[in-house]
């Protein structure tokens, strides 16, 4: 599509991809929807994005990123027909992290079809240059149907500077000098008669309120593995550690020529289990999983707790589990990892994402690696008391267990653990 262009929406549940070429030096770059009533949100609730992943009605959510082959698109699942009936606009935005549009190789947004997977509209971005968030695309009502059309508008203050210009607010930290003691003055007293005005009915009911939002986040990655908990402000309260996928294929086992691993997966019965290996300061060892019921406690040894068995992988939901950061003095160390306890035998074709939600401080993400090995464990995350600070270590380890050996017990050795382990079941 040319810049400005629209076409019709043939389905109302889509997927919105933005896309681009990974490379040296390329930023990382975000999707973000915003919904739009005469060109403003109705509040901050109304902005989606990577740290507010779904909107209160359920029409858009934000499911992630994934790379395949050094393309790398982030995604929106947006369902039209659950679009309150006053928004006008759905505006559809990039913004890139560390960088300008200028390093960003291949920039693009596609609206699938999210049942058939046929390409709705496309628009390829280019030409840019000091650009560091972008408008791609809306949807927009027109005589009761909705369009999609290819907008490109630009802004070079990010994406700060994007969403209030659609009248969010960011609580971003201030820094200004010092200033005088504020002056308190009486009001004059009014002298002629009361007036009283009416207020228009809104257009549509606002959602609930919420804080200012946060654009802040870190991302970990192969050159930077590695943040402080401590520095991120990120040390006290609940901290939930979500592990959310994508399955793109059916799994039928390995082969292919020359040794080539070729693996297909089925998210219909795809089980995978966040687990947690755990050293006190005590000495005490010991892991949470779901495997013989060991979810763990929040408010007690070991102070992790797993939350219940999912399957869909999504965003908000996929596998959780929660550690209570108010006793970090209780913590030597522990390791998140992934088992797959049923569906699938290796973790070749799923696209997954790790993000550390503190209750304070920034989020903290990073995607997997592509598996190249028959692997079913992952050492995702390493949290570790250095007596001064936490420390997450980005992990991203396919394991493959010696025949015989379980995968738990293949962690176990990998990182030192030294436990004794026996069979269970969930």
């Amino acid at each position: 599509m040319p810049k400005g262009s629209n076409v019709p929406v043939p389905t109302t549940a889509l997927r919105v991809e933005l896309g681009w070429r990974s490379g040296a030096g390329v930023p990382d770059t975000d999707a973000s929807a915003l919904l739009l009533v005469s060109g403003k949100v109705r509040s901050d609730a109304d902005f989606v994005f990577y740290n507010q992943p779904q909107h209160s009605s359920g029409a858009i959510r934000h499911e992630g990123k994934r790379d395949v082959g050094g393309r790398i698109t982030d995604t929106l699942l947006v369902d039209l027909a659950r679009v309150e009936p006053g928004i006008e606009t759905v505006v559809l935005a990039a913004s890139a992290d560390g960088g300008t549009f200028a390093q960003v190789p291949g920039l693009y947004i596609e609206v699938k079809d999210a049942a058939r997977g046929a390409v709705v509209a496309r628009f390829d971005s280019a030409g840019a240059t000091v650009e560091t968030a972008f408008v791609l695309g809306e949807f927009y009502r027109r005589q009761g149907a909705w369009k999609f059309r290819a907008v490109g508008q630009g802004y070079s203050s990010g994406l700060e500077g994007l969403a209030t210009d659609f009248g969010i607010t960011v609580d971003e930290p201030q820094h200004t000098a010092p200033s005088a003691p504020p002056v308190t003055t009486t009001p004059p007293v009014p002298t002629g008669p009361p007036v009283t005005t009416t207020q228009p009915a809104p257009t549509a009911p606002p959602p609930v309120p919420t804080a200012p939002v946060q654009l802040t986040k870190v991302t970990l990655t192969k050159a930077s593995p590695s943040v402080s908990l401590t520095k991120q402000g990120g040390t006290s309260g609940a901290m939930r550690v979500n592990l959310n996928w994508q399955v793109r294929q059916q799994f039928s086992g390995w082969g292919g020529k020359r040794g080539r691993a070729v693996a297909r997966h089925s998210d219909l019965d795809l089980d995978l289990d966040l687990c947690a290996l755990y050293e006190l300061n005590d000495g005490s060892k010991g892991v949470v999983q779901a495997l013989g019921n060991a979810f763990g406690s929040l408010h007690q040894p070991p102070y992790i707790h797993l939350d219940g068995d999912d399957r869909t992988g999504a965003v908000e939901s996929g596998e959780n589990l929660t550690i209570n950061l108010d006793h970090k003095q209780a913590f030597r160390r522990i390791l998140v990892f992934v088992t797959i306890y049923e569906g699938a035998s290796s973790f070749a074709d799923l696209h997954a994402t790790v993000t550390l939600h503190p209750q304070f401080g920034a989020p903290i993400d990073f995607s997997l690696d592509e598996c190249t090995v028959p692997s079913p464990v992952c050492a995702l995350a390493l949290i570790t008391n250095t007596g001064s600070d936490l420390v997450v270590q980005r992990e991203a380890r396919y394991l493959v267990p010696d025949r015989g050996v379980s995968m738990q017990r293949a962690v176990d050795r990998a990182y030192g653990w030294g436990m004794n382990w026996t069979p269970g079941r969930k």
